[in-house]
């Protein structure tokens, strides 16, 4: 089984494509989060691209998460905030 503290660990490692480079999941800062979500929302469509729409939604919530914690970067976030968004980010696979 995994340690909650691995599992943050893992997650804040993560790398994401963003800015034009891969970046550590932990170093995004709430504009990174709120970019990614009007990007995403903007690709949502019909057919395939619908299924785009729940993580355009969890990138809001991030923000939204971010902004209620006054967090400058992800890696402020509490780790119960981290591991429940990070499936719903893609950042860690759901599952």
């Amino acid at each position: 089984m995994t340690e909650p503290d691995d599992e943050v660990r893992r997650i804040l490692a993560q790398e994401v494509f963003i800015r034009g480079a891969n970046r550590p999941f932990a170093e995004l800062t709430r504009d990174d989060a709120a970019a990614r979500a009007d990007e995403l929302r903007a690709a949502v469509g019909w057919g395939p691209t619908a299924r785009v729409a729940p993580v355009a939604r969890a990138w809001r919530e991030l923000t939204l998460a971010m902004d209620r914690a006054g967090a400058g970067a992800v890696r402020d976030l509490g780790p119960d905030v981290l591991v429940e968004l990070a499936p719903k980010l893609w950042v860690r696979l759901p599952g």
